[in-house]
């Protein structure tokens, strides 16, 4: 039997290896993690993390080919291919801080598996980390073998939270990157006959290590550049009158553009977009390549112009001062069908608020007060370290923060209603509920562009939808406070 083991029991590890368990049955799968607590987690009924079909895909392998463990050092050792799927977050000090990958968690791991491996191993990054990564690796792997033989493969994921199982089961592509030598051909042959067994041979696609790696990054980055347009479009719509769902819609048409990933909304988030961006703008800036790293920092600049666009708009049109008026909060996920809130554009809208002495009511039907408070209280990038090490929540945030059970609670005696992740139930809200009970004029402002805003204005609501056509309210005040 091969023996798989992943270090990492996150959002890329767990589902990956479960997806593997399930469609391998002849593998045995071992996820291994320090952290007890979240070990413990995916040996429940409640498991750590949310996703669609997760919990039905590790109920069906664990305890058959597929296990969670804190002994690390034993299934490392014991396995024939690792997968490292640990953080690697953004410098905060020293060299490249603020756009740098720390590899501090990757060069334990890679230290720590030469320590115990005592047969040859296929080593597979599974992180995104920088390009040329893998050389790193080996060489720490190499110097600290013993005789014990290892290839490196880079196997990016192209995971989608709240699709991944989906994504999982029917990938667009798997990308297998490794040395091109007899060896790292026959490791990238090993890994590829694992997803052979249930992904179609056209759509495994083989590389070289340092294409691999950059795959990634540039995914990410074009990903992240197409929301960015649409958002710099949303401005202008707002400022002639058009709308931008109809330019998004238009423009999709067009058969070399598409229709993906061209919604307006407050901004992107999630763990991976501006943390391979500036990677890229990083790399871009070692190498030489300033107007390249250029290019790419205004992607990044875009959005979080978007996030602060909305907070001038939500202050200025409450007669410049939210300060002692409560705003409810409708999500804060950093999209829907996750739990997820890594960079989520709702942590800066929220700061904004309470930086304007706003009292703030979220509602969130995934995501947990414990969760708001440590990111509320959390400086840049500390969401990427261990969970031991982020900060904990400020009590003095906390008394200008409350959580909701549902959105109408959220609401009540409010001024406002900010929507900042877009959950199907926030469609089909009962908004002359939430209208009675709040304060007048009451205000929406959808950050996500699902509300009916012809309803809701008939209602008898003020609202501010991203790119769309400015109320006649909104008209006459100015679009920063």
């Amino acid at each position: 039997m091969v023996k798989i083991c992943c270090i990492g029991a996150g959002y890329v590890g767990g589902p990956t290896m479960a997806v593997i368990a399930l469609k391998c049955p002849a593998i045995e799968v071992v996820v291994v993690d320090i952290s007890e607590q979240r070990i413990a987690g995916w040996n429940s009924e409640r498991l750590p993390i949310y996703e669609p079909g997760l919990d039905d895909v590790v109920r069906q392998c664990r305890g058959r080919n597929l296990f969670f463990s804190t002994e690390v050092h034993r299934h490392v050792g014991d396995a024939d291919i690792v997968f490292v799927s640990v953080n690697t977050p953004t410098k905060t000090c020293g060299l490249g801080a603020g756009k740098a990958a720390d590899l501090t968690y990757w060069e334990s791991a890679a230290r720590m598996i030469a320590d115990v491996s005592r047969s040859d191993k296929i080593v597979v990054e599974k992180s995104t980390v920088p390009v040329k990564t893998a050389e790193a690796i080996e060489k720490i792997l190499v110097h600290n073998g013993r005789g014990v033989r290892y290839q490196i493969l880079s196997n990016p994921e192209f995971l989608a939270e709240g699709t991944a199982i989906q994504d999982l089961f029917a990938p667009d592509r798997v990308l297998i990157g490794g040395r091109e030598t007899p060896e790292g051909r026959a490791a990238v042959k090993a890994l590829k006959d694992v997803y052979a067994q249930w992904v179609p041979d056209e759509r495994i696609i083989t590389t070289n290590l340092w294409s691999a790696e950059l795959s990634k990054l540039a995914a990410n980055a074009f990903l992240a550049q197409r929301i960015s347009s649409v958002n710099a479009i949303s401005a202008l719509c707002e400022a002639t009158g058009a709308d931008v769902t109809q330019v998004a819609h238009s423009v999709g048409k067009d058969a070399r553009i598409g229709p993906r990933f061209l919604s307006a909304s407050v901004g992107f988030g999630g763990s991976c977009f501006q943390k391979d961006i500036l990677n890229l703008v990083y790399i871009c800036e070692c190498y030489g390549l300033p107007e390249v790293a250029g290019y790419w920092r205004e992607v990044i600049r875009i959005n979080d112009y978007q996030k602060s666009r909305f907070v001038n708009r939500v202050v200025s049109s409450m007669f410049n001062t939210v300060a002692g008026k409560k705003v409810a909060v409708l999500g804060f996920a950093f999209k829907k069908d996750t739990g997820d809130t890594r960079e989520t554009p709702a942590i800066d809208v929220c700061k904004g608020l309470l930086g304007d002495k706003a009292v703030v009511s979220i509602y969130d039907p995934q995501v947990t007060g414990e969760q708001v408070s440590r990111d509320l209280a959390m400086n840049k990038f500390d969401w990427d370290h261990p969970r031991h090490l982020q900060p904990l929540s400020d009590t003095d945030l906390a008394k200008q923060v409350g959580m909701a059970a549902d959105a109408y609670e959220a609401a009540r005696d409010a001024h406002a209603v900010c929507i900042l992740t877009e959950w199907d139930e926030f469609r089909s809200l009962d908004y002359k509920r939430m209208f009675d009970a709040m304060h007048k004029p009451a205000f929406i402002f959808d950050g996500r562009n699902v509300v009916d805003v012809a309803k809701l204005r008939e209602i008898g609501f003020v609202v501010y939808s991203i790119g769309k056509p400015l109320d006649d309210w909104l008209k006459d005040m100015p679009a920063v406070a």
